[in-house]
């Protein structure tokens, strides 16, 4: 007999409605969980034992035999927690999916999720550039590509769920996940979050985004991981909802993830009004919200906010939860919870009805097996994308006429530094091989393409000379204690090299060469395994152990020397900038880094990248970021305060003319009015190149306190040597919003600069427009997104 649930043909309500009517109640609870195994094709399964037990303190669970025959929810990252060949692991997994399927009373299918931040998170997939890299790229139809690319690998493993992309906006780059983010600019990260979904995605949502972390994560207390948030709602509504707002009503994201702090005393894994009155009742959220790796454990553990497990699960499912992950340490006690009247069966069927819709939508029932003939991995395509995003992500700081670097020229160039020749240099902490780390397996980096690889390959073997001339960690920790910061566990000395004995043979490198490149900077790793990345936050701008004397040293030999930065935040260099030959900002450029890196310096390609993050002066003068207040900087302005290179700063090999700008058809009205303003962009250098021009908008007088300026548009353009384009950028009245004391977006008549230029502090042409009418207050579907249309004069 085939049941309503089980025919395909039934409206999905049907289908959910009637199954659920059949389940007991331990099967309603096992579906609001995951479970993290290591699955093996014998159907021998067990459940996995590592830091994570340390971290969220999981009690002991019940018999695995017993639990998977109530059927499963989600099944967490069954081949990104351990080195397993994607056939192997895609084998496994249709074991386990044929116990739900045929050996569980109901034959529910379970969802299974990986991490598609920097691609895929398993061996052999694609080892894509940061989210930095994205940002600095300016380029959201190249990071649509770039997420539909991942898409493709996970969707060929068996992979549901996606646990990206990061919508934090970077307010603290002292914070280790500073290397997930965008940058720091909300309309921005909303823009390339919303392109970044549409691509992992695809047209039928038929792999889920996951949006993270929600909200506020990047501005905890002195940019320490899961440390509290002290803002109001008025700034986390303009600031850090907003590219979730996006995300949610223009990419239909699927899924989103709370964050693991507080904001005001309320986590956000208990907070109703975050989980459940924003983003289901205001913004139409229909999708699945998950619980961050241990974060419903925390409610009783850290926050104090809970006595046990079970008023953890309470206090969460109520608030609008659906799914713990990675496993059941709170879900567990949700039958305890019921019988105490902590939460009731209507509002666990409610939960349950989501996730079987889900499931139901995405086609599980008919489709729960996985081709592991259609496994695809590493293709040529996805490897060139990778150094599309890794070329055009780089970015230019300083030039004295150098660069680039021809080979025709012969020079005999040092490669120097810690980071030219280690391939975990060129990934951020979300990467396969970095990730790896924590549970002190062996990396597996043989596709990664290390600077002084390309470089031997741009310039020949005898024109470039190395020497490491220091380390940035001689050993790699695992299993770091970091929960919580002051938790009465003895101070931990730091793992970061002191050494300086390979200095002198660098220095002597350098003086006997033409030509110093010298590479410095991080190395990712998680809970403090590396020098920047989730847990490994920083109270210095100085860069890490010794690499700041290895770099002072080979400039006073007098070679021209060239930094290249690699990591994932910006360090200052105490001056050494004004000395450089030349300066590049690289982030972490994935596994085609290097040959991305050499194309640059050697003139190959054309630098594109324009920064998404401000770099301070120094760690005094953070939390920094270009769209502050006006009063930020302090009473009088601290010398501190400030930053060389804003956001939106990058050199070209070429230069660029601004010229004509006009605002047309101002007044501009208030309710359904569009601010429109043009300029002519000529490129009046030598050779041709990419600008990135960028439109500012400064609130004049407004009822509260609005910041000095903030991006409203921006648009990347390449243009031959000597060509010219006119550019129209129209930006919808709505986009000039701010939240008022009532918690609504409104946009108030008045004025309005508006600047344009090549970076947030390089403004060519300003002007004012004044909207006309009265205060307007946003409807629910109001108008996000401005355009660019673009004429080329050739």
């Amino acid at each position: 007999m085939v049941y309503p649930y089980q025919d395909a043909s039934q409206p999905l309500s049907v289908r959910v409605t009637d199954l659920l009517g059949r389940m007991s109640d331990e099967e309603k609870f096992a579906q609001l969980h995951g479970l993290w195994l290591i699955l093996a094709s014998d159907g021998h399964h067990r459940v996995r034992s590592d830091l994570s037990d340390d971290f969220s303190g999981a009690s002991a669970s019940l018999a695995l035999e017993a639990q998977l025959k109530l059927g499963i929810g989600q099944i967490t990252r069954p081949l990104g927690s351990h080195v397993v060949e994607p056939v192997e692991g895609v084998r496994a997994l249709n074991r386990l999916q044929k116990t739900m399927m045929e050996e569980t009373r109901l034959g529910i299918p379970a969802m299974f999720h990986e991490e598609c931040l920097v691609g895929l998170l398993c061996k052999d997939a694609t080892l894509f550039p940061s989210p930095l890299n994205y940002g600095a790229t300016w380029d959201p139809a190249l990071i649509e590509q770039v997420a539909a690319a991942i898409r493709l690998e996970a969707k060929s493993v068996g992979c549901h769920q996606g646990l990206a992309p990061v919508l934090d906006v970077s307010r603290d780059v002292r914070w280790g996940r500073t290397e997930e983010t965008f940058g720091e600019d909300p309309y921005l990260v909303g823009i390339m979050a919303c392109a970044y979904v549409r691509g992992l995605q695809g047209p039928r949502r038929d792999l889920l985004a996951t949006l993270k972390h929600y909200a506020g994560h990047s501005f905890s207390e002195g940019g320490r991981n899961h440390a509290p948030v002290h803002l109001g709602f008025r700034e986390l509504n303009d600031t850090f909802l907003l590219p979730f707002e996006m995300a949610v009503k223009l990419a239909n994201a699927g899924s989103v993830m709370p964050a693991y702090h507080d904001i005001d005393n309320q986590p956000c894994h208990s907070d109703h009004f975050l989980l459940t009155d924003v983003l289901r009742t205001r913004w139409g959220f229909d999708g699945l919200i998950v619980a961050d790796y241990g974060g419903i454990s925390l409610l009783h553990q850290h926050h104090g906010v809970s006595p046990d497990a079970a008023n953890s699960a309470a206090l969460a499912f109520n608030a609008g939860l659906d799914i713990e992950l990675p496993k059941e340490d709170c879900a567990q006690h949700l039958a305890q919870a019921v019988a105490q009247g902590l939460i009731t069966m209507d509002k666990i069927d409610d939960i349950v009805a989501r996730v079987l819709q889900e499931k139901f939508r995405l086609g599980l029932f008919e489709h729960p097996y996985v081709d592991e003939r259609q496994i695809n991995l590493q293709s040529a395509s996805t490897r060139e994308l990778a150094w599309r995003v890794a070329v055009q992500s780089i970015t230019v700081l300083e030039n004295n006429g150098l660069l680039p670097l021809v080979p025709a020229s012969g020079s005999s160039i040092a490669v120097i530094g810690p980071t030219a020749d280690d391939p975990l240099a060129l990934l951020s902490g979300y990467s396969f091989p970095v990730h790896l780390i924590i549970s002190d397996l062996v990396a597996q980096t043989s596709q990664v393409t290390t600077p002084l690889q390309g470089l031997h390959a741009a310039y020949g073997d005898d024109n470039i000379h190395y020497a490491k001339g220091c380390h940035i960690l001689e050993t790699r920790q695992a299993g770091t204690p970091v929960f919580p910061g002051d938790s009465g566990r003895p101070l931990q000395a730091s793992p970061v090299s002191q050494d300086e004995s390979l200095i002198p043979q660098a220095v002597a490198l350098a003086r006997r060469c033409d030509v110093a490149l010298v590479f410095v900077g991080d190395l990712a790793g998680l809970f403090q395994s590396g020098t920047v990345g989730e847990g490994s936050d920083t109270d210095s701008l100085q860069l890490p152990g010794v690499q700041q004397q290895l770099l002072e040293q080979v400039v006073a030999t007098g070679t021209p020397t060239v930094v290249i930065m690699t990591g994932g935040r910006p360090y200052h260099l105490n001056g050494m900038e004004d000395r450089l030959a030349g300066y590049l900002m690289a982030f972490a450029p994935g596994q085609e880094g290097g040959r991305a890196i050499a194309d640059i310096i050697s003139g190959a390609q054309a630098p594109a990248g324009r920064l998404t993050i401000s770099a301070p002066t120094s760690a005094g003068a953070a939390p920094y970021y270009y769209n502050h207040k006006l009063k930020s900087g302090g009473t009088p302005i601290a010398f501190s305060f400030g930053t060389r290179y804003p956001f939106g700063y990058g050199l070209s090999w070429t230069r660029f003319t601004y010229q004509d700008f006009q605002l047309i058809g101002e007044p501009v009205a208030i309710d359904n009015g569009e601010l429109v303003a043009s300029i002519r962009v000529t490129n009046s250098g030598p050779v041709a190149g990419y600008d990135v021009i960028q439109l500012y908008v400064r609130d004049v007088l407004a009822s509260l306190v609005r910041p000095i300026q903030e991006l409203k548009a921006f648009q990347r353009i390449w243009l031959a040597a000597g060509k010219s384009a006119v550019l129209e950028f129209h930006i919808p009245t709505d986009m000039l919003n701010f939240t008022d004391i009532q918690g609504r977006r409104i946009v108030e008549p008045g004025e309005f600069e508006v600047q344009i230029g090549a970076s947030s502090a390089d403004i060519r042409a300003k002007g004012v427009v004044m909207t006309r009418g009265t205060t307007h207050v946003l409807p629910q579907n109001w108008r996000m997104e401005s355009y660019c249309r673009i004429a080329r004069e050739d």
